[in-house]
């Protein structure tokens, strides 16, 4: 295994962590009342969100497509 593929699978289980953390926290009362009152999560939480989905996104592509390149 080379280290790309090790760095995308660290990046795809920092990915899921990250949007887990945002889709639980977009569960809180805070955040739905927000959610109420504005129509949109909170800033911390679509950062958690969409971040995780591109942190992990980026880490399933390099895993997948590591070294075929040559």
């Amino acid at each position: 295994m080379n280290g790309q593929r090790i760095t995308g699978i660290v990046l795809l289980i920092v990915g899921i962590v990250l949007l887990f953390y945002g889709l639980h926290a977009s569960n809180s009362l805070a955040d739905k009342a927000h959610n109420l009152i504005f129509g949109r999560y909170t800033q911390a939480t679509a950062i958690y969100i969409f971040g995780g989905g591109a942190i992990g996104l980026a880490g399933l592509l390099m895993t997948v497509f590591a070294g075929r390149s040559r």
